[in-house]
């Protein structure tokens, strides 16, 4: 038994005198307690280490330079819609004001993952401590549940804009939008909270070797010695709500413009225009709910490592690379605001 955990053991004994005056004493064995179950041979995990993608040292290299090309254009080109939307007067509007949010997520949330998996394929053994594994949790989750909310508050605002027009200023206000953009990172993370307080409480006395390229539940509750039911119900339940709830606002906004359309717009150029609205909108949902619903729904059971890591990675790394294209190159406003933005830093003479 170790220092850290003594067992303290009691001793008895009877003693008698004899009729000649004699002290005779009888001892007993001492009794010792035995030690809580599981408490034997159970020492507690200080460090994880990341499997990573892929062990094949050549391949790594190619990997890394694709991840890195991916993140600097995730990290540029969200960082560029950010920039602008705060310079230009004509993108202060509320749709543009939650493009900002979404493209100011997108960069956090590649930066979660991102620089840990690039610096596993400079070195041979990729770890990471207890505590940093579950700020990754929690960041991850954080930043995950947000944009799932944000998704949804976005369609939202382009039904308002689209089948109550003369209402659209008054319904989505600055303190609206406001409001709105704070529930959506309150939410997700209060959601991240909870997750990362639940895994915080689990014991790892085992193997500490995560199939995967950062912590992420999932993989972390494979690795646990105590009960995990709790943990997964939750992960199922309520996180399932949190991406559920979004998409189905997604779903029935997108309904109503679609029968507002056709049962009430006659022109088929207005209605051109009112979908050139939302097809990046669509084009982003469809990347990041389709990838993230399918991963977290799906019983642990019934996936690969491998299929989980890829499903992980498009909506973790790709996605937030290609928002900036998708917005870019379907939204004219956003194209004439950049490049009068590059125009005016370049040349400031003009101005």
């Amino acid at each position: 038994m170790s220092d850290s955990n003594p067992v303290h053991c009691i001793g008895t004994g009877v003693c008698n005198i004899e009729g000649g005056g004699t002290l005779s004493c009888f001892h007993f064995l001492p009794i010792c307690p035995l030690p809580p179950a599981g408490m034997k041979n159970q020492t507690e995990v200080s460090e994880f280490i990341f499997l990573s993608l892929t062990n094949v040292r050549g391949l790594q290299c190619y990997l890394f330079a694709l991840f890195l090309l991916l993140y600097m254009a995730s990290v540029l080109g969200n960082g560029a819609i950010v920039a602008v939307v705060l310079a230009e007067p004509r993108l202060h509007s509320p749709m543009y004001f939650f493009l900002g949010n979404l493209s100011s997520l997108d960069i956090f949330y590649s930066t979660v993952t991102v620089p840990k998996m690039l610096a596993g394929f400079l070195s041979a053994r990729q770890t990471i401590s207890f505590t940093s594994c579950l700020a990754q949790l929690h960041f991850f989750h954080f930043l995950g549940s947000s944009e799932a909310m944000l998704l949804g508050v976005m369609a939202y605002d382009r039904y308002v804009a689209i089948c109550n027009p003369l209402r659209y200023t008054l319904v989505m206000s600055p303190r609206a939008c406001l409001l709105l953009a704070s529930a959506t990172w309150a939410t997700g993370f209060l959601h991240a909270l909870m997750h990362t307080v639940m895994t915080s409480r689990l014991h790892f006395c085992g193997p500490n070797r995560i199939h995967h390229f950062f912590c992420d539940i999932k993989p972390l509750l494979s690795l646990a010695c105590s009960s995990t039911r709790l943990n997964l119900s939750l992960l199922h339940i309520v996180t399932g709500i949190i991406g559920v709830s979004p998409f189905i606002i997604t779903l029935l906004s997108y309904l109503y413009i679609i029968s507002f359309l056709f049962l009430k717009v006659r022109s088929w150029e207005s209605r051109r225009k009112a979908f050139s609205t939302c097809t990046s909108h669509l084009t982003v949902i469809a990347l990041y709910y389709g990838t993230a619903i399918f991963s977290y729904m799906r019983p642990s059971s019934g996936s690969s490592k491998a299929e989980e890591m890829i499903i992980t990675l498009v909506y973790s790394v790709i996605t937030p690379a290609l928002n900036p294209l998708i917005y870019t190159l379907r939204n004219s406003e956003v194209k004439y605001a950049i490049r009068k933005f590059i125009t005016r830093k370049l040349s400031p003479e003009r101005n």
